[in-house]
């Protein structure tokens, strides 16, 4: 609610409006009292016939004035009727009378001054009040807060965009505004400023005069009445306006000191578009802090509020603004602020203007952050309340990795891919260091600006870790056998369903490693089968997938990737078995301060300062434990055993990062219009998706290693290098031992590959393999090989 001004405001207003003209109404006051006294002998004349007309009109003042004896007009005194006496009840009552009224007139000349001066004067101040003054706002209102700009910066300070509703503002203190700045405002805006009330009497004559004349409301303003037209009031052109103006520039001047009017002034002007405010101005035009300006950029400031558009050095016109810095130095000189040689060495000085570009980098991260803050904070704290956002990313991260994908997608359109996203985080503390949502967040062509990262995909097999964790927990280990043969499933009221591998091949007993370093689909579905698919839901849900609501959506080909997912949450999923079990969401703020340096968030995750400031307080958890650490560990270790990937990528593919350990999974859609890579160390993860925006299919020679993987390979390669290799401790709960391959149980004679295998303490096999089972498993496999020579023969 606006609040207005209060009546000892508009006493102190008459008194500083009266001032001035204190003689002026004086002399009046006297004429007036001449030209009265004339006016009473007229009256005297006409009212001889006229007593009751006069009587109706002065009664009361002539009350009021009655020790004035002139004009003298008596009434006839009102009487009563008598009342007689009579009796009541043997009771006499006297007779009643009243007094006898006397109403008289004395009027003189002074009265009749007061009368004719008092009304006028009253109908003058009513009339003044309803028009100007009744509407008029206070002047407290200059201290209500300034809508301020909220500030995204990357993890080191770099802007990476600025939100505001209509006005891009940055407050700033007059102690940090360079003297020549000010100065270079005083002399062109107002010379006076510092000596003047409020108003430029001279200023105020010369728009009279061409009011009178032309019939135009021009220039005459000081800063003092700039600042309430800009902040008080609107910017329409009527006399009504703009003797608001002029009264609130006194009551103004009265209420703030000089520097505080020049720096809410200095913090509230208009340089051009949505800049407002000399801090913002100067990073528009010069990309630097107000502090850092020179004398020829702050002259060249100090010109724009008048017409930003026509003296901007970004219009048609530029050399105008150069015009406009000279009339400024020219008027410094004038007030003694510079010395001639000053203002020439000035004007000689090379400018050098910010490139006008996009202001906004890194875009789909920062559209998901803006996003998170509105939810947080509301969406006007977050335009108007000069928020300063510090978030998570690496602005050289994430500018290497959108060249990566821009780069790797162009190679990629013979196989009919279009697109590409990629997400770095640190999977302990749930910082995101890299979103590119898009390969161009402007290509309009594939809907650019579309953030693939938050977008519902199928995972294709890139989701079978979550399944192979349930197996992992409940009884299987590494080296337990399952089929990789034929299988139909059949559910009432359902098709068959015969999962396929993505070779179209069966490989018999395969171990639970190679079935998941080689992303087998049949073992995968069979243990699908064996747990239940609403086991399945509330494990992805547990570790981080927040779209799976409903179980009875999904069928067996959920662990190949049937239920959508965000790579989000992906990421989270990949980042809860990096982190041995323990999930931890995403969280791309790093620290939320107030335009007043109060701290409002910070992320609980991080357990040191890394380029940026924290409270020192209790570290709050931020983990859930949703996987034991080492069934956690296992899978990690299988998803980084490059042997064990190695019958269907081959050994030195791409998801191989030389002199690092890194777990990675591949995930391929059957339909062919999605294609996944994910890896990480302890520290970070990279997730990669490739496809098409409209959903239509890839070529079907795309595939985990030549869709996404060359885009997974470059980022983190560029991610570790110079980097030392960082192992994936083993958990206590982990043991070793010496198996059978061909088995599953511990190593024996005559077993031909034996290898060292890791397990949960108490699941590990207690029984010796067989030599005659072993030579069983050799003639079967034999079987089963030239079986699928013969089928892969053309006829």
């Amino acid at each position: 609610m606006t609040k207005r001004t209060g009546f000892p405001q508009i006493l102190t207003l008459f008194y500083w409006l009266g001032r001035p003209f204190f003689w002026l109404f004086l002399l009046a006051g006297y004429l007036l009292i001449v030209g009265i006294s004339i006016l009473r002998l007229t009256l005297s004349f006409f009212l001889k016939n006229t007593k009751g007309l006069f009587l109706l009109l002065f009664s009361f003042p002539g009350q009021i004035f009655k020790k004035i004896p002139r004009l003298k007009i008596k009434k006839p005194v009102v009487s009563f009727p008598k009342i007689p006496p009579f009796k009541l009840f043997k009771f006499r009552f006297r007779r009643i009378t009243f007094p006898k009224p006397k109403l008289r007139l004395s009027l003189g000349p002074k009265s009749v001054a007061f009368l004719l001066g008092i009304i006028p004067g009253c109908l003058v101040f009513l009339s003044f009040y309803f028009y100007i003054l009744k509407e008029l706002p206070s002047p407290q209102e200059l201290s209500k807060p300034l809508p301020l700009t909220t500030k995204i910066l990357d993890r080191n300070g770099q802007v990476l965009y600025k939100i505001y509703r209509n006005q891009n503002r940055t407050k700033v203190s007059l102690a940090d505004i360079p003297l020549y700045a000010r100065q270079a405002t005083t002399a062109i805006e107002d010379k006076d400023f510092y000596r003047h009330s409020g108003f430029d009497l001279r200023g105020i004559t010369r728009a009279v005069y061409y009011f009178l004349t032309e019939g135009k409301l021009t220039g005459g303003s000081t800063i003092t009445q700039q600042l309430v037209k800009n902040t008080l009031l609107n910017s329409e052109k009527t006399l009504r306006r703009k003797l608001k103006e002029l009264i609130l520039a006194i009551l103004v001047e009265k209420k703030y000191t000089k520097d505080e009017i020049l720096e809410m002034y200095l913090n509230e002007v208009g340089y051009g578009g949505a800049t407002y405010g000399i801090e913002e101005a100067s990073q528009k035009y010069f990309g630097k802090s107000v502090k850092e300006l020179t004398l020829a950029q702050a002259a060249l400031l100090a010109g724009l509020p008048a017409s930003p558009t026509a003296y901007s050095p970004f219009g048609s016109h530029p050399e105008i603004a150069r015009l406009r810095q000279s009339q400024v130095l020219s008027r410094m000189v004038e007030d003694g602020y510079l010395s001639e040689n000053e203002a020439q060495a000035a004007l000689k000085e090379n400018i050098n203007y910010r490139k006008q570009e996009i202001e906004i980098r890194a875009p789909h991260f920062v559209m998901y952050v803006k996003e998170l803050l509105a939810q947080e904070f509301g969406e006007r704290l977050l335009e108007e309340g000069g928020l300063e956002v510090l978030t998570s990313l690496d602005l050289q991260l994430q500018e290497e990795a959108q060249e990566i994908v821009k780069q790797e997608i162009e190679k990629l359109k013979p196989l009919r891919i279009t697109n590409g996203a990629a997400l770095v985080t640190n999977p302990k503390t749930g910082e995101i260091l890299a979103m590119v949502g898009s390969k161009d967040y402007q290509a309009t062509d594939i809907d650019g600006n579309f953030n693939v990262t938050t977008a519902l995909r199928q995972p294709g097999s890139a989701i079978k870790p979550v399944n192979y964790s349930l197996a992992l927990e409940r009884g299987f280990t590494p080296s337990t056998l399952i089929s990789d043969t034929a299988i139909t499933y059949r559910v009432a009221g359902q098709p068959a369903y015969s999962p396929k591998n993505y070779d179209n091949r069966f490989h018999g007993n395969v171990s639970l490693r190679t079935a998941l370093g080689s992303s087998y689909n049949i073992p995968a579905v069979k243990i699908l089968s064996a747990f239940g698919v609403e086991e399945m839901v509330k494990r992805g849900q547990a570790m981080g997938i927040t779209d799976w609501n409903d179980s009875s959506r999904f069928g067996l080909s959920l662990t190949l990737g049937g239920g959508e997912v965000k790579m989000t949450d992906l990421a989270v999923v990949y980042g809860t078995i990096a982190n041995y079990g323990k999930k931890v969401s995403l969280n791309p703020i790093l620290e939320v301060k107030d335009s007043s340096g109060k701290i409002l968030k910070q992320n609980p995750c991080l357990p040191q300062k890394e380029n940026f400031s924290l409270k020192k307080e209790e570290k709050t958890t931020c983990e859930s434990p949703v996987l034991n650490a080492g069934v956690a560990w296992l899978l990690t270790n299988i998803l980084a055993d490059n042997s064990a990937r190695t019958p269907a990528f081959g050994p030195n593919s791409l998801l191989v990062i030389p002199h690092h350990e890194v777990a990675v999974k591949t995930g391929t859609t059957q339909n062919m219009r999605d294609n996944w890579t994910i890896g990480y160390t302890p520290s970070r993860l990279v997730a990669v998706w490739v496809g098409n925006n409209n959903n239509a299919p890839m070529s079907y020679v795309a595939s985990g290693v030549t869709g996404a993987s060359p885009i997974w390979n470059k980022i983190m390669n560029s991610l570790l290098k110079n980097q030392p290799n960082e192992p994936f401790a083993k958990p206590e709960e982990i043991i070793s031992g010496q198996i059978c391959i061909l088995t599953g149980t511990l190593s024996c004679e005559g077993c031909p590959s034996v290898k060292n295998e890791y397990f949960l303490k108490g699941t590990e096999p207690k029984n010796h393999c067989d030599p005659e089972k072993i030579k069983q498993i050799l003639e079967e496999k034999a079987r089963l090989e030239e079986e699928q020579k013969k089928s892969e023969r053309p006829e």
